[in-house]
């Protein structure tokens, strides 16, 4: 039987994570946004990752996160590890889009939602005693709602490019 209640704690902390750097960039402007990969080209002469992946967001993700987990009565080490887990599956797929030749902030639907949910789920799937079912399920509303969410943030005036 799928564990609903963990299921959703799972996602909600995902969306927090995801967005945490979105509304930092938005609160903060571009104070702190230092590149992850501090402007350096890889052997491609492409960036690593990209000046939209920063130091700000990382942050971001794994500070509000831990508050988030915390309010939803889970550990806060919990919660900053599902936001530095789903940053290191950002920065994943965006080393994958540089490496296939996207622009910087370019959408790839799947590969930008996929990772950021899959490597922390993966991770942590022991804390949530996750199958490989539920562990697809987080995923996959994930994947679902962050596609929704990006478009409202965008007609918002919150994010800058619609997903």
């Amino acid at each position: 039987m799928l564990n609903l209640f963990s299921i959703l704690q799972a996602v909600f902390l995902l969306l927090v994570a995801n967005g945490a750097p979105i509304m930092a960039r938005h609160v903060f402007g571009p104070r702190c946004g230092w590149p992850l990969d501090l402007g350096v080209q890889a052997w491609d002469r492409r960036d690593w990752l990209g000046p939209s992946k920063t130091i700000r967001g990382l942050l971001a993700s794994v500070l509000l996160t831990a508050l988030a987990a915390f309010l939803l009565g889970q550990p806060l080490v919990l919660g900053a590890m599902v936001g530095f887990w789903a940053m290191t599956g950002d920065a994943l797929s965006s080393f994958i889009k540089r490496r296939l030749g996207f622009a910087s902030s370019v959408s790839v639907i799947g590969l930008d939602q996929s990772l950021e949910a899959l490597i922390p789920v993966w991770v942590l799937r022991g804390h949530w005693d996750f199958d490989v079912r539920e562990m697809t399920c987080v995923v996959l509303l994930f994947v679902a709602l962050d596609i929704v969410l990006s478009q409202i943030l965008y007609r918002l005036g919150v994010r800058r490019h619609p997903r």
